[in-house]
């Protein structure tokens, strides 16, 4: 079998425009699609017994998906379907402190250039979830997926805590922990305290006390209104 009298189709979604072409005994690039050009290399070594693989470098999320591969020779032709999973793992959960938030700080951690979206939780010493008070997966210009969640860390609850982004097509997950000394976290003066407790319990105080000034008022008023009443008699 002549490799000039073949012809290697692979292709996406259409029949054309193609991902690669093979004919007439050379690569032809004037069907291929423009996201395609200059990153595929098709082995011809073992052409004749009718093998091929395709070469697709500089990979993207883009690429991700079903492709067909045609292989055609006089009359006769063979299809063949192929599923690429295109898979990336983030960088390295950075963690910030963003403030304080409901009387405790604001703990955020992000994580860029994820393929798929990825999964983001966070841990404590022991392994287990957290709630989160935010999730945010974003996708980037480029396609890859950053992940932003985010905790509050309060006083009675502080210890070392880890984020962790995980992907779950490759299994395997990225983690960094933090921990934040006692002294950064937002203190309620003792003073603001008895103030809280004294301020209300003085206002029901002097309401109390007009109650008692109006009653005793109209007291003596009523036994004025009744003394001047039977010296009138």
């Amino acid at each position: 079998m002549s490799a000039e009298t073949m012809e290697v189709r692979w292709f996406r979604s259409q029949y054309s425009p193609v991902v690669h072409l093979y004919c007439d005994g050379q690569d032809q690039y004037r069907q291929q699609m423009p996201e395609y050009g200059g990153r595929t290399e098709l082995s011809k070594d073992d052409l004749t017994n009718g093998r091929v693989s395709l070469r697709i470098r500089d990979i993207r999320p883009s690429d991700d998906g079903q492709y067909t591969c045609l292989f055609q020779s006089g009359d006769s032709s063979e299809e063949a379907l192929l599923e690429l999973q295109v898979a990336g793992l983030g960088s390295a959960p950075g963690i910030s402190v963003e403030g304080h938030q409901d009387r405790g700080i604001r703990v955020v951690c992000r994580s860029p250039g994820w393929y798929p979206q990825p999964e983001a939780q966070w841990r404590d010493l022991q392994g287990q979830l957290l709630p989160s008070a935010s999730e945010n997966i974003s996708r980037e210009a480029d396609g890859l997926f950053q992940a932003e969640i985010a905790i509050v860390l309060t006083e009675e609850s502080n210890q070392k805590v880890s984020c962790c982004v995980r992907s779950p097509r490759l299994d395997q997950e990225r983690e960094s922990a933090i921990s934040i000394a006692e002294l950064f976290f937002p203190r309620v003066s003792r003073w603001r305290v008895a103030l809280g407790v004294i301020l209300p319990l003085q206002a029901v105080l002097i309401v109390l006390a007009g109650y008692c000034f109006w009653r005793q008022h109209r007291a003596k008023e009523t036994l004025r209104s009744k003394l001047e009443s039977e010296k009138g008699q």
